[in-house]
């Protein structure tokens, strides 16, 4: 890639971004797109009356602001806490720390290693890249100034090391307290009883579960609430919710309007009175079904060897949830249950005998997709590289007849389109991660970052390294066989101006439409024009995209590291990155996103993992860049470093992760005794006992939206 590539793919994706914010910063203003930019502020308080727009028709009201990103700077880290919980916290503070370990490798970067790259030979020696001047590449082999390479790969690695310490200790703490502020939670209280026996004196598995925790723990256990199949209410609930949805729309026609003339009544057909008798008939019915299901009799008959058991103390649930209960390990499995609004609950119905296979499945899908998506990356790599394209496709060399077209073709182009492919891989992942058998959504979700993270390494970044350099190096290799360790070296380095493209679409381009939120405002635009008679509208409320976003931010970790010393040009551009990250995020929390789980924090151990494996790979990449560049000291001095590192993993494993997993005795003991002192203890397991209601046990109300006629349940299943 040239350096006209290099400049187009910075001018389209600069401007591009500042076209996309400045158009997000008045778009932010008009007050018909709250329910878009302020969803989250809109379903909290219900009112929008709380959020302050200007309704007049002032210049002010269309123009460009910056006030989102001050105002995002001044957001703390105990609001983020207060409002949206730790697991958002995490999010915030894996960009903070992007910027706190750029910034520093960023100036050591630019003012120790580009200099010396830059006058690593003696002779100036035509190289194919453009950034191989700045490069290690650029080094002679054997040359002494690679140790400087060496002392800042130390450097860099203590000082990754250390701030990844800092963070697991300081998360680690605010899990403590935060979970001391949540104690009231039911899931503190609540285990999850997993291949319950059968009982055939009763001929049922309630009673079995009852007897077993009244037996072994009379002094703690409460109650328990078994599960049952719930295939056949939900197929009957989404028949009456769609009834009821036909019921409101017919409803609409008769619902007096106001016009600027006064009120009316739209005229009503004795088409529409039928029909509209026979859907409320037929919804009656299907209630009656509904309830017909819910009695105790049809329910029996219907469960499931899984229970939400219920204690009178912390303590008593976390001992309970950490030890085994039976000689056979396969039958009474205990965990700590997840919170309610957490449980996947169609999961909890799969036996516990069938999820190793599901797991395969899902392992087996995974790596069929990562297979599969050789294809585009290779392709985009054909484009990267315009020499290679014109060989593949001969008419391609009449792009180079329009001028700054090839610049762009290979500059922005390859970036963009990897990015389009990779934006559908965590969905695709989370699918997948759906059918694995987890018991909630968070585990569904953290499921996902670990496939979309390494499915990002191998295609992203490894395959577009080896289909960007050392493909290309092999038949060479073979001819001038001497030529072999230069070449490998240069492999790397070669693709730092493809990842540096990729850092600035992914950066600039990718987090300004993720806050325009592009796909929102068209599908709300072609609503507004079907259901142009409905004034309100209901705010776009869709929870924080974990599975997304920690992957994502985590590749650019990867690349930053591994290019750290190789290609130092590219650090500064990773700042960038993660500051306007930081600030996007900051909006899309607070006004856009909502939290419909809280873990605790139980993210930032995977990602300590991906930032771990980051600094392993670097370590890696320059024990074999030393080598190659015919410095084999500087190589085994390496080793320990690594060897350090690993041992630095080992010792977060047992220092931290396990406070992650398990709820301690103590600080269960602890939470107890404080709500004793407040005599809220009772009154908090009582609670626990009734949070795990079934879905299938839940009354269900089909609400008409439309005109003060409907304001009341059409029909009700209690």
């Amino acid at each position: 890639m040239n350096p006209e590539s290099l400049i187009a793919s910075a001018a389209i994706n600069i401007g591009l971004a500042m076209v996309v914010l400045s158009l997000f910063s008045i778009l932010k203003k008009q007050p018909s797109n709250a329910p878009i930019y302020y969803a989250r502020r809109l379903s909290n308080d219900m009112s929008f009356q709380m959020i302050h727009f200007d309704h007049s028709f002032t210049l002010r009201r269309f123009l460009p602001s910056v006030s989102w990103i001050s105002r995002a700077f001044r957001v703390s880290e105990t609001e983020i806490l207060h409002t949206s919980g730790l697991d958002a916290l995490v999010v915030i503070r894996l960009f903070k720390f992007g910027i706190k370990f750029f910034v520093v490798c960023s100036i050591v970067g630019i003012a120790v290693l580009l200099p010396v790259n830059y006058n690593g030979q003696d002779a100036p020696s035509k190289t194919d890249h453009s950034m191989d001047s700045f490069t290690i590449s650029n080094i002679t082999s054997g040359s002494n100034r690679l140790w400087i390479h060496f002392a800042c790969l130390w450097f860099i690695s203590l000082y990754g090391l250390y701030l990844l310490y800092k963070e697991y200790n300081e998360i680690l703490v605010i899990r403590l307290q935060q979970l001391r502020h949540i104690r009231h939670r039911p899931d503190q209280f609540t285990v999850l009883v997993r291949e319950i026996p059968f009982c055939n004196e009763h001929n049922a598995r309630a009673c079995s579960a009852h007897h077993f925790f009244s037996k072994h723990y009379p002094h703690d256990y409460h109650s328990y609430q078994i599960l049952y199949d719930e295939k056949d209410v939900e197929e009957l609930v989404s028949q009456a919710k769609s009834i009821a949805r036909k019921i409101n729309d017919l409803k609409e026609r008769s619902v007096v309007k106001e016009t600027k003339r006064g009120k009316f009544l739209l005229n009503e057909s004795e088409h529409d009175r039928a029909k509209l008798a026979l859907l409320e008939e037929k919804l009656e019915e299907l209630c009656l079904r509904i309830h017909q299901l819910q009695c105790e009799g049809q329910l029996k008959q219907k469960e499931l060897p899984v229970a939400f058991v219920t204690f009178k103390s912390r303590l008593g649930a976390t001992l309970v949830a950490q030890s085994q209960q039976h000689s056979h390990p396969l039958i009474w499995i205990t965990s700590m249950a997840p919170e309610p609004r957490d449980v996947s609950w169609r999961n909890l119905a799969i036996p516990s005998r069938i999820l190793p296979l599901c797991r395969l499945g899902v392992v087996v899908a995974a790596s069929l997709l990562t297979i599969f998506f050789v294809i585009p990356v290779t392709a985009v790599q054909g484009i990267a590289k315009f020499e290679r394209l014109k060989k593949w496709f001969p008419p391609a060399i009449a792009i180079q007849l329009i001028p700054g077209f090839s610049s762009i073709l290979t500059g922005y182009l390859p970036s963009a389109i990897l990015k389009g492919f990779i934006y559908i891989v965590p969905f695709a992942m989370l699918g997948m991660a759906k059918l694995s058998g987890s018991i909630s959504k968070s585990k569904e979700e953290i499921k996902t970052c670990n496939m979309v993270f390494y499915f990002l390494v191998g295609n992203v970044f490894f395959l577009s390294l080896l289909s960007g350099s050392l493909l290309d190096q092999i038949g060479e290799s073979f001819t001038h066989p001497k030529d072999i360790p230069t070449r490998l070296a240069s492999a790397v380095s070669a693709q730092a101006d493809f990842f540096l493209t990729y850092i600035l679409t992914d950066g600039l381009s990718g987090f300004s439409l993720e806050i325009l939120q592009a796909g929102l405002l068209t599908w709300d635009a072609i609503k507004s024009c079907i259901c142009f008679c409905r004034k309100e509208k209901n705010p776009y409320l869709y929870s924080l995209p974990y599975f997304r976003v920690i992957p994502m931010v985590s590749l650019s970790i990867l690349i930053g590291m591994v290019y750290a010393v190789v290609a130092p040009l590219l650090l500064p551009f990773l700042i960038g990155y993660f500051c306007l990250g930081y600030v996007v995020f900051i909006n899309q929390i607070e006004d856009v996103y909502d939290i419909t789980y809280e873990t605790c924090g139980k993210y930032w151990p995977y990602i300590h993992h991906y930032i771990l494996v980051s600094i392993i790979l670097m370590q890696i990449t320059m024990i074999g860049l030393f080598g190659l560049k015919s410095k084999p000291a500087a190589s085994i001095s390496t080793i320990p470093l690594l060897l350090l590192t690993l041992m630095f993993n080992e010792y977060c494993k047992i220092r931290f992760l396990p406070s992650f997993r398990n709820f301690s005795v103590q600080r269960a003991m602890e939470n107890d005794e404080l709500d004793m002192k407040s005599n809220r203890l009772e009154m908090n397991y009582e609670n626990a006992s009734n949070a795990y209601s079934p879905p299938c046990l839940q009354p269900f109300n089909f609400v008409a939206s439309a005109g003060s006629s409907s304001a009341q349940p059409l029909v009700s299943a209690s």
